[in-house]
């Protein structure tokens, strides 16, 4: 088994991010190659997936662990895939979100062919990043939107309070 560990600072609150995770149906908005994405039952998750052309079915068990701070997974097929996302909160509004993959690199290479070796292990590391940017932008933009309405509310709460009470 080989083991990939990544991590990234986002602008958002721990929970804005563990929620994020949790939305399995958007998982295409952010992971590379993940085409559809579909929960069923209580922690499986159906996923839809191409990579260089290859196109596979994968069911994965997601089980949260930690007081909502660590979400772990597993593929239940053969390609034997695994790993977790772990939440530290740095302050109020900001988060590190890091991640732990252990894949069998024979495994992803008969699943979907591609490079052996360290041109595997450096076409999955620059996957992740990409990955993790995307999680961050997606996260971020959530959080922003949110307080921007929060922000048009409270302004709109305001005006509405400065107004003279009309006959």
């Amino acid at each position: 088994m080989s083991t990939l560990e990544e991590q990234i600072d986002i602008a958002a609150p721990v929970l804005a991010a563990w929620e994020q995770l949790h939305r399995v149906h958007e998982y295409p908005r952010f992971v590379d190659g993940v085409r559809s994405a579909h929960p069923h039952g209580r922690n499986l998750a159906h996923l839809g997936v191409e990579i260089d052309g290859a196109e596979r079915s994968v069911d994965t068990e997601i089980t949260d662990r930690g007081r909502g701070r660590v979400m772990a997974w597993r593929t239940l097929d053969p390609l034997r895939l695994s790993g977790a996302f772990a939440l530290l909160p740095l302050d109020a509004r900001h988060t590190r979100v890091q991640i732990r993959v252990e894949y069998d690199p024979e495994a992803v290479h008969l699943a979907f062919g591609g490079p052996r070796g360290f041109a595997q292990a450096g076409a999955i590391e620059r996957t992740v990043r990409a990955d993790l940017r995307h999680f961050r932008e997606l996260v971020e933009a959530r959080v922003d939107a949110a307080d921007g309405l929060a922000g048009a509310a409270d302004g709109l709460a305001g005006a509405a309070e400065d107004r003279p009470d009309e006959p």
